[in-house]
């Protein structure tokens, strides 16, 4: 990995962009999740798996929030260490985010396996789709730190 040709307010602006667009992500869920949630309540559905969904969504964006928030905060001008620092931090997300996904697959297989526990489909699917969209936004973050 090279950083040449890095410069430590270039950097800052990509870590405050890539907090941005996390806190875009959250907020956006937040509002999917929330209307979701109004829409069961007011249609008077008895999904489950719908209701499960929303609520993971809301759980997860809330917490995607809360770390954009923390992010943008602690976003500094680095030295080389400090890059070198940040650099393994997204990489260690980014695996963290994979195994995300597998557990929300797992969950949501388990769900449907076990006697269409559709609930448990719904937080699966929901764990999937946050975690990927984490994903996709960590590796663009992380090609700003390789080039």
């Amino acid at each position: 990995m090279s950083f040449q040709g890095q410069w430590a307010d270039s950097l800052l602006a990509f870590e405050r962009a890539f907090a941005a667009k996390l806190a875009l992500w959250a907020l956006a869920s937040i509002l999917v999740g929330s209307a979701l949630l109004a829409w069961i309540r007011l249609r008077a559905l008895a999904s489950s798996l719908l209701r499960h969904f929303a609520l993971q969504s809301l759980l997860w964006a809330s917490a995607i929030l809360l770390f954009a928030l923390w992010s943008r905060r602690a976003a500094e001008l680095r030295d080389l260490a400090g890059v070198t620092a940040l650099d393994r931090s997204v990489w260690f997300g980014l695996g963290f985010e994979v195994g995300l996904v597998a557990l929300g697959a797992g969950l949501a297989t388990a769900g449907w396996l076990l006697g269409r526990r559709l609930g448990l489909v719904g937080a699966g699917v929901a764990i999937v789709v946050q975690a990927l969209a984490l994903s996709v936004l960590q590796l663009q973050f992380a090609s700003t730190l390789i080039r």
